[in-house]
C-alpha cells in the first residue's frame, strides 16, 4: 500500500507537468483539443494526489509502523481523531495535505468555470499545476511520506504532545484551506496578465474563491490563537511567534486586496495595486510554508531543521520574478482611467486602509525575518520579541480602526469637508461621552483609553448604518423592525456583511486592549487547604488527583474559586506527562465571563509536601475576541453569499436603501 501511495504521487507529478505544458501550448497554438487534454490531465493529477492522501490515511488508521511517517506520528494508544489528523501532524504529511487541498481547489475551479472564460482558464490551470507540480516534486524527491523503515517497530512514538488537542481537527485544516485557496486568484491574475484581459473579469471570476480562502484563513488564525490560549499555558493567545506571524502576513495583504478590488470594480482604479497585492499574498503563502518547514526559525509550531529551504526559496524567487515581469510588461494596460478625486471619499479611505495594512505587514515581516538576517551578517541570531511588534503594529492598527470608523460616514466619489464634518458630530459626541464614562469607571491608562475610544467610535458609526437603514426601510415599507433589518441585509449582502465584519473587528479590538493593558498575574505555592488571592478571586487548593492511560499521565490540582466571598465553582488545572515523548504539557483551567477570564495553571509540583505552585491570570475581555471571531465568520459568509436574481426594487424600497446611505 505504501508503494502504491508513492506511485500515485509520481503519476500525479507527471500528470501535472503534462497538464501545465499542454495547456500552455494548446492555448498558444489555438488547438482546443490540447487545451481540453491539459484540463483533463489537471483533473487526473488532482485525483491522483487525493488518492495518495487517502492511501496515507489508510496506513495511519491501520498502524502500518513499517512506514516511517506512521511510526513517527501515531501509536497504538492514540485516539482515533488524533490518528486521522496525523496526516498533517509532521512535515511530509503536511506537504501531502497541502497538495491535496490544492488538488481539491483545482477540481472545483475547473468544474465551476469549465464553460466560462476559455481564454483565461488554460493559463490559470497551468499556474495551478505549476504549484502542484512543485509540491509533488518535493514529495517525490525530498520528503517521501511513504518511506519505509528497515524494520517494523512494536509501537510508534505518537504525535508531538503539543498537537494532541482537539484543535488539531480544525485549526490546521482551516489554515491550510486559507493558505492554499489564494493560489486560485493568483492563477487567474497571472492568466489576466498573460492574455492582456486586465478589466475586472478575473476579479469577478475569483471573488468567491478569494472570500472562501480569506474566511478559512481568518478562522485558522483565530483558532490558532484559541489553541495557544488553551494549550501552551502562558496566559496569552498571541505571542508574535514566527509561525503565527507567517499566518498573519498573507491575511493582511489579502484583507487589503479584498477592499482594493471593490475600488477597481466601482471606479476602475488601483489595477496595478491589486495585482501587487494578490502576488504578495501568494508569495507570503509560499514564504510562510518555507518558514515552517525549513527549520530556519525557532518556534513551537515549526518542523525540524531540513534541506527544503533552498528549494522553497528558489520556487518563490522564480514565481515572483515571473509575476513582477508580467506586471511591468503590462503596466500600460494596468494604468487606471480614474483617480481619487477627493480625500473625503470611500475610495480614498480604502486606499489609506490598504496602506496601513501593508505597513503592518512590512513591520511584522521585518520583525520575523530579522533574526535570520542578523545571523547571516553577524553570526548571531538576534531575537525580536513582542515589545517590538506591540510598539510598531499597535499604533498602525489603531489608525486602521479609526479609518474603519470613517468609512460608513462617506460615500463613493467623495463629499465636501463641511458635509463630512456634519456627519462626524454625533459619533464624536457619543465617543466623547463613552470615553468620559470609561475614565470615571477607572480606565486611566492613556493608551487603553485611546484604544477603547477608537473601538467605540467605529462601533457607533458602523451600527448606525444598520439602525438608519432599518428605520428608513420601515418608514418606506411598513415592515416590522426585525423584518426590515433582515431584508436590508439581504438586499445588499456585500455591504452589510462587510459592516458585520467591521463590528467583529471592534469586538476583537476591545478584547485585545482589555487583555493587554489590564492583565493581572499572581504565582504562589499552596498546600491543601491554603488559599491565594488575585483581583476579587480567592483560590483555595483542595487537593491533588491523578489519572493515566496508555499515552500519558495526568495530574490535576483542584481549586475552589470564590468571588466576592461567594463560591462560584471548582476548576482543575493540570499537567500531562507523555511517556513516549518524555514531555510535560501544562493545561490551564479557564473560567470565562464577558468581563474577564480567570486563567490558572500548575507551574510546579512538590511531591514530598503534596504542594503545588499555581500561576493565576486575570485576562479582561478575552471572551470578546472569540465572539468577534464568530461574528467575523458570519459577516464574511453573508458578504460572500451569491445574490439571487431579483426584480427591480419597488420605489418605496429603493427610497429606503438610498436613505440608509449617509453621503
Amino acid at each position: 500500500m505504501a508503494d502504491i501511495g508513492y506511485l500515485l504521487i509520481v503519476l500525479g507529478l507527471a500528470a501535472a507537468v503534462y497538464s501545465m505544458v499542454t495547456s500552455v501550448y494548446g492555448v498558444s497554438a489555438r488547438r482546443p483539443a490540447l487545451v481540453l487534454s491539459g484540463r483533463n490531465a489537471a483533473l487526473v493529477a488532482a485525483g491522483l494526489t487525493v488518492g495518495a492522501a487517502l492511501m496515507m490515511e489508510f496506513l495511519l488508521l491501520t498502524h502500518d509502523f513499517n512506514v516511517r511517517y506512521v511510526a513517527e506520528t501515531t501509536q497504538l494508544g492514540q485516539s482515533l481523531y488524533l490518528t486521522i489528523t496525523a496526516l498533517w501532524g509532521a512535515q511530509a504529511g503536511s506537504l501531502l495535505f497541502w497538495s491535496t487541498i490544492l488538488a481539491g481547489y483545482t477540481i472545483s475551479v475547473i468544474l465551476v468555470t469549465r464553460n466560462q472564460h476559455r481564454d483565461l482558464l488554460p493559463w490559470a490551470t497551468s499556474v495551478l499545476m505549476l504549484t502542484l507540480a512543485f509540491f509533488l516534486t518535493v514529495l517525490v524527491f525530498l520528503r517521501n511520506p511513504f518511506e519505509r523503515l528497515t524494520f517494523i517497530p512494536a509501537d510508534g512514538t505518537g504525535l508531538n504532545p503539543l498537537l494532541q488537542h482537539g484543535g488539531m481537527m480544525i485549526h490546521p485544516p482551516n489554515l491550510y484551506m486559507g493558505f492554499v485557496g489564494f493560489t486560485v486568484p493568483f492563477a487567474f491574475a497571472m492568466a489576466a496578465l498573460i492574455t492582456g484581459r486586465l478589466d475586472d473579469t478575473w476579479i469577478r471570476t475569483t471573488r468567491i474563491w478569494t472570500m472562501i480562502a480569506w474566511t478559512f484563513l481568518s478562522m485558522g488564525v483565530l483558532l490558532g490563537g484559541r489553541w495557544a490560549y488553551d494549550v501552551l499555558g502562558w496566559g496569552g493567545y498571541w505571542g508574535w511567534d514566527p509561525v503565527e506571524n507567517a499566518s498573519l502576513l498573507p491575511w493582511l495583504t489579502a484583507t487589503a486586496f479584498i477592499h482594493s478590488v471593490m475600488v477597481q470594480e466601482r471606479k476602475g482604479m488601483l489595477k496595478i495595486w491589486n495585482m501587487i497585492l494578490i502576488v504578495a499574498t501568494y508569495g507570503l503563502v509560499i514564504f510562510g510554508t518555507f518558514l515552517t518547514r525549513s527549520g530556519v526559525i525557532s518556534s513551537v509550531h515549526a518542523f525540524a531543521l531540513s534541506n527544503l529551504g533552498p528549494m522553497f526559496l528558489g520556487f518563490l524567487t522564480l514565481v515572483l520574478l515571473m509575476a513582477v515581469g508580467l506586471i511591468i510588461y503590462r503596466r500600460d494596460l494596468l494604468r487606471s482611467k480614474n483617480q481619487v478625486e477627493s480625500l473625503v471619499s470611500r475610495e480614498a479611505s480604502f486606499l489609506l486602509n490598504n496602506m496601513l495594512m501593508v505597513g503592518v505587514c512590512f513591520a511584522v515581516l521585518w520583525g520575523t525575518i530579522f533574526p535570520m538576517i542578523s545571523e547571516i551578517f553577524t553570526g548571531d541570531k538576534i531575537t525580536v520579541g513582542p515589545p517590538f511588534f506591540n510598539k510598531t503594529v499597535g499604533p498602525i492598527f489603531a489608525l486602521t480602526m479609526l479609518v474603519m470608523g470613517f468609512i460608513p460616514l462617506i460615500g463613493w466619489g467623495g463629499a465636501t469637508t463641511e458635509k463630512f464634518l456634519r456627519h462626524l458630530i454625533r459619533p464624536a459626541i457619543a465617543t466623547g461621552i463613552g470615553a468620559l464614562a470609561l475614565f470615571l469607571l477607572g480606565v486611566h491608562q492613556v493608551y487603553a483609553l485611546i484604544g477603547f475610544s477608537l473601538c467605540l467610535f467605529t462601533g457607533y458609526t458602523t451600527v448606525s448604518e444598520f439602525v438608519n437603514g432599518t428605520i428608513a426601510r420601515r418608514r418606506a415599507t411598513g415592515e416590522n423592525p426585525f423584518q426590515a433589518l433582515v431584508n436590508l441585509i439581504q438586499r445588499n449582502r456585500r455591504r452589510y456583511g462587510g459592516y458585520l465584519v467591521h463590528i467583529a473587528v471592534v469586538f476583537i479590538g476591545l478584547g485585545i486592549v482589555g487583555s493587554q493593558f489590564y492583565k493581572q498575574e499572581v504565582t504562589q505555592a499552596l498546600s491543601p487547604g491554603e488559599s491565594m488571592q488575585i483581583g476579587d478571586y480567592t483560590l483555595t487548593y483542595l487537593g491533588l488527583q491523578q489519572d493515566s492511560d496508555l499515552v500519558k499521565q495526568d495530574l490535576y490540582g483542584q481549586l475552589m474559586v470564590s468571588q466576592g466571598g461567594q463560591q462560584v465553582g471548582v476548576i482543575s488545572p493540570q499537567q500531562e506527562f507523555f511517556t513516549a515523548a518524555n514531555q510535560v504539557m501544562t493545561i490551564p483551567a479557564i473560567r470565562s465571563t464577558p468581563k474577564e477570564d480567570l486563567y490558572v495553571i500548575v507551574a510546579g509540583i512538590d511531591t514530598q509536601s503534596n504542594s503545588l505552585t499555581f500561576t493565576a491570570h486575570i485576562n479582561p475581555l478575552v471572551m470578546w475576541i472569540w465572539l468577534g471571531g464568530v461574528l467575523l465568520i458570519l459577516g464574511t459568509i453573508i458578504a460572500a453569499w451569491p445574490a439571487a436574481r431579483r426584480e427591480p426594487a419597488p420605489v418605496t424600497e429603493a427610497v429606503a436603501e438610498r436613505a440608509s446611505t449617509r453621503i
